[in-house]
């Protein structure tokens, strides 16, 4: 429909979740993994806004003019899961979301994917500029958050209830 990615194009998060062992993302960035999406920590960090998450569709599509409602629906649902999370585990005051379309909408990735950002007073996330984080230090972020998964109060339930559901 409006596609941009180029021929032969390697797509990195294609390749993570099918258990390639990359740099970036690395399959040790995966926070939760369900049927039809995934979320992960992001290999670029704000200065004041480290340890952000990306959710992905599993299957490739490029951007939001091409995912389906079932995936689309997914991704949201786990994005929502994230921010909780990222509440409770970074103690940040709030969350902000973005999502990038085609190269005049700032897309660099040719997979969609949902940026969820821990958001604390002052931060001025637009107005600063992301680096690449190392990944000991992204592992430590996963860590975290995959443990808040694993032990918070009916965060467990939930994952069974939405992988149950994204089987249908």
């Amino acid at each position: 429909m409006f596609n941009h990615e180029p021929p032969g194009y390697r797509c990195p998060f294609c390749a993570m979740l099918q258990g390639a062992d990359a740099v970036r993302p690395s399959p040790d960035d995966v926070v939760v993994r369900r049927e039809r999406a995934t979320a992960l920590i992001a290999s670029a960090w704000w200065p004041r806004n480290h340890g952000h998450v990306l959710v992905v569709p599993n299957a490739h599509y490029e951007n939001l003019y091409d995912l389906p409602g079932e995936y689309a629906y997914r991704v949201h649902d786990l994005s929502r899961e994230i921010a909780i999370a990222l509440r409770e585990v970074y103690r940040c005051e709030g969350v902000s979301t973005r999502q990038h379309n085609g190269p005049a909408g700032d897309q660099t990735v040719w997979h969609y994917h949902l940026h969820v950002f821990p958001r604390y007073a002052g931060d001025r996330l637009y107005a600063s500029m992301p680096a690449l984080a190392p990944p000991e230090q992204r592992r430590e972020y996963a860590g975290r958050l995959r443990s808040w998964f694993a032990g918070a109060p009916g965060a467990a339930a939930e994952a069974a209830g939405a992988d149950a559901a994204d089987v249908g």
